[in-house]
């Protein structure tokens, strides 16, 4: 079974930085494609970052591209969000997820999910 345990959430102010980052259960952590969404109020769970196993290509969507950065460490079984330069509209709950290695596409169809970490970005 695959556990996933978000960390870094806070408050900051707009135009700061946050690191979030997943640590995952187990040892077969290389085998899995990871990827980061995230859900405001009243809005729908939408994609963030996404990295597969290789930890080759990084995906974005088009609101986070050149602001954040997502990236694994495979001897931690931790991947990491990197968010800089954040909006008040980045405001949102972050979740973690996992599936095992899929030519899926990467902004979809993950089976494990951490319980989240909350985002804050005052203005």
């Amino acid at each position: 079974q695959v556990q996933l345990v978000e960390s870094g959430g806070g408050l900051v102010q707009a135009g700061g930085s946050l690191r979030l980052s997943c640590a995952a259960s187990g040892r077969t952590f290389s085998t899995y494609d990871m990827a980061w969404f995230r859900q405001a109020p009243g809005k729908e769970r939408e994609f963030v970052a996404g990295l597969r196993k290789s930890g080759g290509n990084a995906y974005y969507v088009d609101s986070v591209k050149g602001r954040f950065t997502i990236s694994r460490d495979n001897a931690k079984n931790t991947v990491y969000l990197q968010m800089n330069s954040l909006k008040p509209g980045d405001t949102a709950v972050y979740y973690c997820a996992a599936r095992w290695a899929s030519s899926r596409a990467i902004t979809g169809s993950y089976d494990y999910w951490g319980p989240g970490t909350q985002v804050t970005v005052s203005s």
